[in-house]
């Protein structure tokens, strides 16, 4: 018989994963009670690429017209909203199952520092939101001097090496 070493940090977090799984289920999938007409909440897939001046995300936004979305940036942080309409609302049709998801939707991202809020760019073709967002520039160190002693000492570059003890004077 083998010794399995216990590791309580592992249990929680397979519980944890359980838990998740649990709930993604509960609020997502159709009762079957209800002949799978309840509406799921619908998110929309999204992907982030990083090209050499931009961040890219994509959305996948199938059934909606640019009308339906809207994109707000604000404290660094760019949140994508919209609605998309259930198609069957006055049930005149007899439905045995609805599988397409609908309702409203927001995903957020937030920017890193330095981002210009004029420089972001939307377009929607398809079904397909992109939106552009420059990378901000690059922040170079600043030199800084610094003096040591009193007056009418030596002043040293921050980012300089003399191989001079600090403090003397030449």
């Amino acid at each position: 018989m083998a010794l399995i070493r216990w590791e309580p940090v592992r249990e929680l977090n397979t519980i944890q994963n359980e838990m998740n799984r649990l709930f993604n289920n509960f609020f997502e999938s159709p009762t079957p009670g209800n002949s799978g007409t309840q509406l799921r909440r619908w998110l929309p897939a999204m992907d982030l690429v990083e090209t050499d001046a931009d961040y890219v995300l994509r959305a996948d936004l199938p059934g909606l017209s640019e009308e339906d979305v809207k994109i707000e940036l604000e404290d660094n942080v760019l949140t994508i909203s919209g609605e998309r309409k259930a198609e069957h609302e006055e049930r005149k049709e007899g439905y045995y199952r609805v599988e397409r998801a609908s309702g409203s939707f927001a995903r957020s991202l937030t920017l890193p520092e330095g981002v210009d809020p004029a420089g972001v760019s939307a377009n929607f073709d398809r079904g397909v939101l992109e939106v552009r967002i420059p990378k901000p520039e690059e922040r170079k160190p600043r030199k800084v001097a610094i003096q040591v002693g009193g007056s009418g000492q030596k002043t040293i570059e921050g980012s300089e090496s003399t191989g001079e003890p600090v403090g003397s004077a030449s």
